[in-house]
């Protein structure tokens, strides 16, 4: 089909789209059509007109992400490929006794600007563009198309929060087929939780960590275990069914503390060792006397942009300093983080700074990353934004 509008190139500012890299820089531009909005489809074209590919065109920095690098046939059709490649994938990995995953992972699933996770039935979908919102009917249809109308419980858009702030105003987060009532339960390796992507933070939960979530259970028996930044409480569940001594789950949200006590009630766990507390990081590791065996550290991003890039490493650098000082000997930091723009060698930098601050001897015992279900372009390693390690503290 015929993209009306365009953008076309400066000479020598094709290689990152030959290279199948999804981003096309503002200032990479040299001509483009006087009439575009937010959100228009466009053709990419080299300096000599030559085709490289199609994609959503937005005011600002990423002038354009590109959805595809041939030509479209129909809008629906690509919708309807996109989403039956990555159920394919999906369906081939081996994820556990789990009824809950990443469905589409952005630029991981050659859909920049869109998320879609899958809750035993129900379809959240999050649009971190424009262009993808404008196109949310069509995704919903290719949904229904690809998994059939029976077994779909429910869609939800859920993007308001991820899409610039005059365009959100005039929509709202809403069902697009079906409902269903929140919280909802699903499993993870057989834990059960309590999804509530009306209220919850980003839709509903953190399916990244269900690996690393695993690998603590390995070592959690017997052992006093710290959750900061717990959300609702994935890494403490883990911990309690696996036999932990004792385990505290803190953060800063009071709604995030209510859903780990749901999570707790809904396993059954009540009768184990287990407090949840309200409060900030930084203030309770700095105040706190007690050494733990295990502490786990996952907080939000630190860092949104390259310009509070330096900024996010002095503060995870506090945290990890306090940390390692609070392990018990020969025990374990789980430390990670989710911010895109600090790369894994940053931050393993920054723990190298942190444990010479801290004087103990440290190895490294395992690198973690994001599950399978979350996958990394192998032309955009941006999409590679979960990086954490497993530290032994003598």
């Amino acid at each position: 089909m015929k993209i009306e509008k365009f953008i076309k190139l400066k000479p020598g500012k094709e290689g990152p789209l030959k290279r199948f890299h999804p981003w096309v820089f503002s200032g990479a531009i040299q001509q483009q059509s006087k009439d575009l909005v937010d959100g228009d489809w466009v053709e990419v074209l080299d300096f000599k007109n030559n085709f490289l590919g199609i994609g959503h065109f937005h005011f600002g920095s990423i002038s354009v992400k590109v959805i595809s690098f041939t030509p479209i046939e129909s809008f629906e059709n690509l919708w309807t490929e996109k989403i039956q490649n990555a159920k394919n994938l999906r369906e081939s990995l081996p994820i556990g006794d789990t009824n809950a995953y990443r469905l589409i992972h952005g630029e991981g699933d050659a859909c920049p600007g869109l998320i879609i996770d899958f809750y035993n039935g129900v379809f959240v979908i999050q649009a971190h563009s424009i262009g993808i919102h404008k196109n949310i009917e069509l995704i919903k249809e290719a949904i229904l198309k690809v998994f059939g109308k029976k077994n779909v419980i429910a869609i939800f858009d859920k993007s308001k929060e991820t899409l610039p702030t005059e365009y959100a105003s005039g929509i709202s987060n809403n069902y697009l087929v079906g409902s269903a009532d929140v919280p909802f339960s699903v499993k993870e390796n057989g834990i059960k939780f309590a999804i509530n992507w009306v209220t919850g933070q980003k839709t509903g939960f953190f399916l990244d960590q269900r690996d690393n979530r695993e690998l603590l259970a390995r070592f959690a028996k017997g052992k006093d275990v710290l959750n900061t930044f717990c959300y609702s409480g994935g890494f403490s569940l883990y911990a309690l069914q696996a036999g932990a001594n004792k385990v505290i789950s803190l953060d800063a949200s009071a709604k995030a503390i209510d859903l780990v006590k749901e999570n707790i009630q809904l396993n059954h766990f009540e009768k184990f060792n287990h407090e949840a507390i309200v409060g900030e990081t930084l203030p309770f590791l700095r105040q706190n006397k007690e050494l733990f065996d295990i502490i786990v550290l996952d907080p939000p991003a630190f860092a949104k942009s390259l310009n509070t890039k330096h900024k996010a490493l002095q503060g995870y650098q506090r945290i990890n300093e306090l940390a390692m000082q609070q392990i018990k000997p020969n025990g374990l930091l789980f430390t990670f983080s989710c911010s895109q723009v600090i790369t894994r060698d940053l931050f393993y930098n920054m723990l190298v700074a942190s444990a010479i601050q801290c004087g103990r001897e440290i190895q490294v015992i395992h690198q973690m990353n994001q599950g399978a279900d979350h996958p990394v372009n192998i032309y955009h390693p941006e999409s590679h934004y979960l990086k954490g390690f497993v530290l032994r503290i003598k």
